[in-house]
């Protein structure tokens, strides 16, 4: 607004400076002339009026040269007021044109700020477009020029592969690679896929051959291992002296090694459950399962580890405190742990089946409850090593149940994981007597009725 208005002003003092200066200029002199002529227009001395007649030519000339001053000051002020206008006109301009670039600046930040996510979700998306060419395509090219691995690794080979405990699938997948078991990895987690086998496959040894099918090697590890170079297989119910027969026709490690570091002194630091045991005996706790040990050499003390590790993770799942405390309650038993372990080992000897092992466990703990021995010829055949006869039955032995009431001085067998639980949860029965063979299955609560199922056997 300063610019307009110093331009209006310009405009008019211009017009004014040409067309309205005389009628401007002369107004003061015409206002006191027609008084003085009204004046002398009366019937007064008509010579007083020449005078004054005769003045008014130099009047004029002086208004005549007082109108020219004010011309040239006018127009010296138009032109003052022409260049504050220039000079207000250019300082506009030049404002405009600062307030331009002004607007200029911000439109270009406000865009790049709008592009620069888009510019770096690009970014990015090049950056993973370029890493994955190169983990695919650059390893491709340089297995070009590398020989074919099944040149220097010909299918029909046999291979051992060791997958051990809690391998991951791409940890299974790796080894098989690298024994050239498998060739595409890809192809091996398909299969896998297709089987559902995430799962099922199971740690241990495997003898593969080179080239096998993925199914093939899929199908095998859901099978279990099967390199019985590397694995121990241990049954229920074994002595320590059976297991060291075991271990010895298995794996080599003699018989009496075995025998000589398999005493309870030499580990119940390491494993607590074994204090207290009778005779520094390990009876019962050499766990039976098949022990895989992969391509490792074997002595005598990693093999006795390896089940009493064993047998330390199965019973750590069982409460064996509230089984106590049951038998307390139902038959008036104090019974500890380690007499758990040997009822589960005479359990393990006699029963035949899965039903069996709770009725054999009530018998025996029916008849400890009322102080009647127990007279299992398993506990004597501990003692002879086989069949028992009526001659046997007369040995003085601790482990002659005929002879001595209550349980045996130590489990007389490694019992398994059911017979342990049947010794804690014992069926509830009245019985005390049971005679089971190949013909007959007789649980009887009076000897009666037991010598009738003995009876009953021999006429079948």
């Amino acid at each position: 607004m300063p610019t307009g208005q110093d331009n209006t002003q310009g405009r008019h003092a211009a017009h004014f400076s040409d067309a309205s200066a005389p009628s401007s200029a002369a107004a003061p002199s015409s206002e006191a002339a027609p008084k003085r002529a009204r004046r002398t227009a009366t019937r007064r001395n008509a010579a007083a009026r020449k005078p004054a007649r005769a003045q008014q030519p130099a009047q004029r000339s002086d208004a005549t040269a007082t109108r020219t001053k004010r011309q040239a000051r006018g127009i010296r002020s138009a032109n003052q007021v022409s260049e504050r206008t220039a000079r207000a006109t250019q300082r506009a301009a030049a404002a405009r044109e600062r307030r331009g670039k002004g607007a200029r600046k911000k439109r270009a930040a406000r865009a790049n700020s709008k592009q620069t996510p888009l510019m770096a979700v690009f970014a990015l998306l090049v950056v993973a477009v370029a890493v994955g060419v190169g983990f695919l395509v650059v390893p491709r090219l340089f297995q070009r020029n590398e020989p074919a691995q099944e040149e220097s690794y010909p299918a029909g080979e046999q291979v051992v592969v060791t997958i051990p405990d809690g391998a991951s699938g791409s940890e299974i997948a790796q080894r098989l690679l690298e024994a050239h078991v498998i060739s595409d990895e890809a192809a091996f987690y398909q299969e896998v896929q297709k089987q559902n086998a995430d799962a099922l496959m199971k740690s241990g040894s495997y003898l593969f051959v080179t080239g096998a099918t993925p199914s093939e090697v899929v199908r095998q590890l859901v099978e279990g291992p099967n390199a019985t170079e590397y694995q121990l297989k241990l049954a229920e119910g074994l002595t320590v002296a059976q297991t060291a027969a075991q271990v010895e026709s298995q794996v080599g490690i003699p018989a009496d090694d075995f025998m000589e570091q398999a005493k309870a002194s030499n580990y119940v630091e390491d494993y607590p459950f074994l204090d207290g045991v009778q005779d520094d005996s390990l009876e019962g706790f050499l766990f039976a399962k098949t022990y895989d040990f992969g391509d490792k050499s074997m002595t005598a003390d990693s093999a006795i580890r390896m089940m009493l590790s064993q047998y330390e993770t199965e019973v750590a799942s069982l409460d064996m405190e509230s089984a106590r405390a049951a038998i307390k309650d139902r038959y008036n038993i104090e019974i500890s742990d380690y007499g758990i372990l040997k009822v589960a080992s005479i359990i393990e000897r006699e029963a035949v089946t899965e039903e069996h092992r709770p009725l054999v466990s009530s018998v025996i703990y029916n008849r400890l409850s009322c102080g009647m021995a127990l007279q299992s010829d398993a506990t004597m055949m501990y003692v002879t090593g086989g069949e028992v006869t009526a001659a046997d039955l007369q040995t003085d032995s601790p482990y002659n149940t005929y002879l001595y009431q209550g349980l045996t001085p130590t489990p007389i067998c490694s019992p398994s994981i059911e017979a342990i639980q049947a010794a804690m949860e014992p069926a509830d029965t009245e019985y005390l007597y049971f005679f089971i063979n190949e013909n007959v299955e007789q649980f009887s609560v009076t000897y009666e009725e037991h010598q009738q199922a003995i009876r009953d056997s021999m006429n079948s």
